[in-house]
């Protein structure tokens, strides 16, 4: 059985797979319930069910953009961004990122946010 929120440790979830459905590639998005085989996650204040197969779970907030390799299939996101862009870790809005800055503005929420050029997100081994 699923446990509310309340009794359970604040976590967040990204996609850890590239795939298509109603979450943004590279965002991370506050659990609202967490159970063995999905998690839902509030999505612009809508609470949508992922099998948890898909998903990255962590337990500290996320405080670096994620660098995302563009997709083929992208949808609104201008061909000049070239072949990556960066999703903010606080609002998950997308930023184009050229060069290899060691921090972001986010042109959205305002705040200012590390890049995690380390991690090797969508990227095959």
């Amino acid at each position: 059985m699923a446990r509310s929120v309340e009794h359970q440790p604040r976590a967040w979830a990204r996609l850890r797979v590239d795939v298509n459905c109603a979450l943004r590639r590279g965002a991370w998005y506050r659990v609202v319930r967490l159970t063995r085989e999905k998690v839902v996650l509030d999505v612009t204040d809508e609470q949508i069910p992922v099998p948890r197969r898909l998903l990255k779970t962590v337990f500290a907030q996320p405080s670096r953009w994620t660098v995302v390799p563009r997709p083929s299939d992208a949808i609104n996101l201008p061909s000049d961004w070239g072949t990556r862009y960066a999703v903010c870790p606080s609002c998950q809005g997308r930023a184009p990122i050229s060069g290899f800055a060691l921090e972001l503005p986010c042109p959205h929420c305002r705040g200012v946010f590390a890049v995690a050029w380390d991690e090797r997100y969508l990227k095959r081994r």
